[in-house]
């Protein structure tokens, strides 16, 4: 097996297009195998006559292992380099590469090479690499044996691979499951597994988060004079519409080479239900005013602790606003759902000193974090920040929401 790859460490035989007997000419391709990057070929080092092949399909094997064994003649396997010029004497007990066996016809049958660090092939399925976000390959047999078991890759960040390269194998797999089954269990709710799923897809994409500190006094000054009084959410989802229907981009979605923006703003908001969370949709958030729009806030919530939101109010948003501060949090790192770039968050109020240049003296305001998680590929830090500037600015002026 050859070096596919910088980072290749073995690979799948998908099909073999020799037999013995077959002669053979430089660079022809003998086998197709797969690795986890790509579907590749691999080519004849020299011509000559096969005499074995030892790889069988579906089987993966390490960079070095030997599929087969080519008769040639020692002028062509000196041409195309195979061989060295001159072998050195081996000693006993050091392993060697393995040296050409002279026939009386004057060919050569190169013997199975034996490296230095020897790297036993995966028997019974490729093995995939395990790393903080789980497997990134995944075999067709080895995805079977997990659908059959409800497994997703990111559970296999924590197995342990014994495979070339560090890799996951189906043993090791079978090993975890097995392991699992001596320990204290309990299902999840569908809730926390339709949580999951989101939450996986999500991950697939570049995320970033920035944030600012804001003042919260103006808002908070507002909110006494209305009746009933909404909550910081609201003031947040007025003020994010209103920025995203100024300039629609941030909130549009990256499809191949063109973004696409959305027909509307609708912003979604997280309400804490029972073992999860459910974001109910409030539509044309920009063009309704706070008062209006407070009525249809408490009853989304109302419906969504009831899991009762109606069809229209469970369709994705363009955006989603998270008011983590009710659970005593500062800062914070949401992540946007599948379908959205972004969500705008806030964390608690506090009490902090900001320098009044009038005054010439520090002034007690309540301050709380904003962060903006977004998908980076369409939003960069500078788009970001402003979009976040933006929302501040409007937030200062409450009346105008």
């Amino acid at each position: 097996m050859p070096q596919l790859g910088e980072s290749i460490a073995e690979a799948t035989v998908l099909a073999i297009n020799i037999e013995p007997g077959t002669t053979i000419t430089t660079d022809q391709e003998i086998m197709e195998v797969e690795t986890q990057k790509a579907t590749m070929g691999v080519t004849a080092p020299c011509p000559g006559t096969v005499l074995e092949i030892t790889a069988e399909v579906d089987a993966s094997y390490p960079v070095g292992a030997v599929l087969g064994q080519l008769e040639v003649s020692e002028a062509e396997a000196a041409e195309a380099g195979v061989l060295p010029e001159k072998l050195p004497e081996a000693k006993a007990d050091t392993p060697h590469f393995g040296v050409p066996a002279d026939d009386d016809d004057g060919s050569a049958t190169l013997a199975d090479p034996i490296h230095p660090t020897e790297v036993e092939p995966t028997v019974g399925g490729l093995p995939v690499p395990a790393s903080a976000t789980g497997a990134s390959y995944i075999s067709p047999r080895f995805r079977a044996r997990m659908e059959e078991l409800g497994i997703n890759a990111s559970d296999l960040a924590s197995v342990a691979g014994s495979g070339a390269g560090g890799r996951v194998t189906v043993e090791d797999f079978e090993r975890f499951m097995a392991d699992l089954e001596s320990q204290k269990m309990t299902f999840a709710s569908p809730m926390r597994i339709a949580v999951a799923h989101s939450m996986r897809r999500s991950w697939a994409r570049p995320l970033a988060t920035v944030g600012t500190g804001i003042a919260l006094d103006s808002v908070l000054t507002h909110r006494k004079t209305c009746d009933p009084k909404p909550g910081p959410a609201l003031y947040l989802i007025r003020a994010l519409a209103i920025a995203l229907a100024e300039d629609t981009s941030p909130a549009g979605r990256l499809i191949g080479e063109r973004v696409v923006h959305p027909p509307a703003i609708d912003i979604g908001f997280a309400v804490e239900v029972d073992d999860g969370v459910l974001v109910p949709t409030l539509k044309d958030a920009d063009k309704i005013p706070l008062a209006e729009l407070l009525p249809r806030y408490d009853a989304l919530v109302d419906q969504a602790r009831q899991r009762r939101l109606p069809r229209e109010a469970s369709r994705p948003g363009v955006a989603t606003v998270t008011n983590f501060g009710t659970f005593g949090i500062d800062w914070a790192t949401p992540i946007p759902l599948p379908e959205q770039n972004l969500v705008l968050g806030m964390g608690m109020g506090r009490k902090a000193p900001s320098w009044d240049a009038e005054s010439g003296t520090f002034v007690p305001i309540t301050e709380a974090q904003m962060t903006l998680s977004f998908d980076h590929r369409l939003l960069d830090g500078g788009a970001a920040g402003r979009l976040l500037g933006r929302i501040n600015a409007l937030l200062q002026d409450p009346a105008s929401l």
